[in-house]
């Protein structure tokens, strides 16, 4: 008991509190880190682009985008990715404002229309396939399934990041830890936001001319 005490008082000896009660982040840290992941995921979405790029036109003998692609039903998904992404705005304004109530609603308004949004783009994928146009059927098709599927994966996580910090939040109000988290998950969100726009123009606008 002595040894332990005398250990504990000792010169230099670690203060367990002293770190349970430094912040462990560094100043802007987690933006500039958040960033550098954004960067990457651009590297892998160019990727998928110039792959559909040199690709697209490679139906096999089949049915091309005209065909196949429907694009009422891609303006509708569209329509539902961008309202969430104002709705998004709304909720990074009610978080400026200190409101918990209404940052909670507008998030789970968000949630709502992204939900949507791949309610949406899995009915296209089961048409697609159910018309035997499925990613095996031609390279075409097998790049964009790689590409759009890619997207609509980055959404469904975004989706279970935006349930993770509305629990947060309910539990533990708008602290710095979740403003922070909240001002990644905006930039991942629309960052998705505009990534479909470029999908929507240069798959669907131009697979259909």
């Amino acid at each position: 008991m002595s040894n332990h005490n005398t250990l504990a008082g000792a010169p230099g000896a670690l203060n367990r509190d002293y770190f349970l009660k430094e912040e462990p982040h560094v100043e802007n840290g987690t933006a500039l880190g958040f960033w550098l992941y954004l960067m990457s995921d651009c590297l892998i979405f160019a990727a998928l682009f110039a792959t559909y790029g040199a690709l697209g036109r490679n139906y096999a003998g089949g049915a091309g985008g005209a065909e196949l692609f429907d694009l009422s039903l891609v303006a509708i998904n569209t329509a539902l990715l961008l309202f969430s992404s104002i709705t998004f705005g709304f909720a990074m304004l009610a978080k400026q404002k200190g409101s918990v109530k209404g940052t909670v609603v507008w998030l789970i308004i968000t949630g709502l229309f992204g939900a949507g949004f791949l309610g949406v783009e899995l009915y296209e994928f089961h048409h697609l396939i159910h018309v035997g146009a499925g990613p095996q059927s031609s390279a075409a098709m097998s790049a964009f399934f790689a590409l759009v599927g890619t997207h609509g994966l980055h959404v469904t996580f975004g989706l279970v990041w935006l349930v993770v910090l509305l629990l947060q939040i309910g539990k533990h109000g708008l602290t710095r830890e979740n403003n922070r988290r909240l001002m990644c998950l905006s930039m991942f969100w629309h960052f998705l936001d505009v990534v479909w726009i470029g999908v929507f123009s240069f798959v669907y606008l131009i697979g259909v001319l």
